[in-house]
């Protein structure tokens, strides 16, 4: 009995102790993470763009870096990771360390990889963590001045009544131009011949000349020739009226009820990057986002500001991911 009782007396004098030393390491790893976030930044920061330099993500990027350089008190470098629609980018930060060091600038593009191409060496969902959504950039709905319409309905109409006559170029097969595009064939219950081109300023330009009837065009592509009538714009591709295009129509007013669609920029992490710094770096884009000269210089580029939190930017990546997914099954669109 006496030996039965000293072995009680010693388990339950070791369950103490390991209760004691797990109430220790608790409380010193929730302590960490706040000493984390608070001596956050220590060192420059790298934002990857998996684009060329001068392209529209790249001037995002461009444009937000002396204003983090003096937010977050360190010097953000931009480093442009070309290939692969983007994906060369995005695999690097999705296998960066997860310390908010490294930043990947995410065009819509990015949202599209997963509907068109079958591997990929990250997966956007595991891999990345969302920190917010930054600006987006609305579509605008131009054609050659020679084709016969003046409106969205009109062109609609003319399609109909032209199956596979009326043709629309794009920035490439599977870019986010033609996903959209093809959306817009969807739900006009059209039929239009796809001629991709090398980029959407390729694609405007092929446009204005006459080698393609339409294209869904970004507003800095388009507007160059907007200006001296080379090509003529119907509609834009958001919900509403676009400050910067006032007097063009939605597409939703047009009879395509609920069609949204835009170019957008966000901005991710390595997924596990403690909470801490995803907060911080969502609140210094979100106030340099919002401030009346960043706006205006942005809507100079054809970009809305569209901040959100993370949480919001995620579940908006996850609803783009699945609607291009639709669109390209549908469409039969692969590039592998």
């Amino acid at each position: 009995m006496r030996c039965r009782k000293a072995i009680d007396v010693i388990r339950v004098r070791l369950r103490s102790s390991a209760i004691r030393s797990i109430s220790i390491f608790v409380v010193l790893s929730s302590a960490a993470h706040p000493a984390l976030g608070q001596q956050y930044p220590a060192k420059p920061i790298k934002v990857i763009v998996g684009f060329a330099v001068g392209g529209a993500a790249d001037v995002t990027a461009r444009m937000l870096q002396p204003k983090l350089n003096a937010l977050l008190g360190q010097p953000v470098i931009i480093d442009n990771r070309l290939g692969s629609g983007g994906a060369i980018a995005t695999e690097f930060v999705a296998k960066s360390a997860p310390d908010g060091y490294t930043l990947l600038l995410m065009p819509a593009a990015d949202a599209v990889q997963p509907a068109v191409r079958r591997k990929l060496p990250y997966d956007l969902d595991r891999d990345l963590a969302p920190v917010g959504r930054i600006v987006l950039g609305p579509w605008v709905v131009v054609v050659n001045p020679s084709v016969p319409v003046r409106t969205a309905q009109e062109l609609i109409a003319l399609a109909k009544a032209n199956p596979g006559k009326l043709n629309y170029a794009s920035s490439g097969i599977g870019s986010s131009a033609h996903i959209t595009a093809e959306l817009f064939s969807s739900m006009a219950h059209v039929k239009l011949v796809h001629i991709p081109y090398k980029g959407v300023s390729d694609g405007v330009t092929a446009t204005a000349i006459g080698q393609s009837d339409m294209i869904f065009a970004s507003y800095p592509a388009a507007q160059p020739l907007l200006q001296v009538n080379k090509v003529r714009p119907l509609a834009v591709s958001i919900a509403k009226r676009w400050i910067i295009m006032p007097d063009i129509p939605t597409l939703d007013e047009a009879g395509l009820k609920g069609f949204d669609r835009s170019g957008w920029y966000g901005m991710l992490v390595p997924a596990g990057t403690p909470r801490e710094i995803v907060t911080r770096l969502n609140a210094a884009i979100v106030s340099i986002v919002n401030t009346a000269d960043m706006t205006d210089a942005l809507r100079k580029q054809g970009l809305e500001p569209s901040t959100s939190t993370a949480e919001d930017f995620g579940a908006f990546i996850r609803n783009e991911v699945a609607q291009n997914i639709r669109i390209a099954k549908s469409a039969a669109i692969n590039v592998e």
